[in-house]
């Protein structure tokens, strides 16, 4: 498994909304600017990101994008899932045809592999990565 940028860029834009949550609404332009993404890709993440029930557009002036749920109860796995990402280290998307039509002799070593690193991810809320030392200094400007 590897987490694509796509991932990545999605929690990322996540937490610069979550640091911003008791504040103004963010926009994409100034997660664009402060975070080096494109504008035309962080579209593309948030329409996932919306559509998945994660966050929320507010248009008009002082419009931008804001959290559709609590802080506490967003995971990292929730929004790299949203984005269409897979948490997957098995090479047949856990089909079990990954030797020639059959179970590879890793595969079970995979599918645990892959339910731990979930279970982690899972455990981390929004809240949690706020919280954690180091992260303020990188709010928005």
């Amino acid at each position: 498994m590897k987490l694509t940028t796509k991932g990545r860029f999605a929690v990322t834009a996540m937490l610069d909304i979550a640091l911003h949550e008791n504040h103004d609404n963010v926009t994409l332009s100034d997660i664009s600017n402060c975070r080096n993404i494109s504008r035309s890709y962080l579209e593309q993440l948030f329409a996932k990101l919306r559509k998945n029930g994660l966050v929320k557009g507010v248009r008009g002036p002082g419009g931008g994008y804001t959290l559709a749920a609590d802080i506490e109860s967003i995971s990292v796995t929730q929004i790299i899932l949203a984005v269409d990402e897979k948490i997957d280290f098995t090479r047949c998307d856990r089909k079990g045809d990954c030797q020639d039509g059959s179970k590879c002799l890793t595969h079970d070593l995979w599918i645990d592999l892959s339910e731990q690193l979930r279970d982690y991810l899972d455990s981390i809320s929004l809240s949690d990565l706020v919280s954690m030392p180091d992260i303020k200094k990188h709010l928005l400007k």
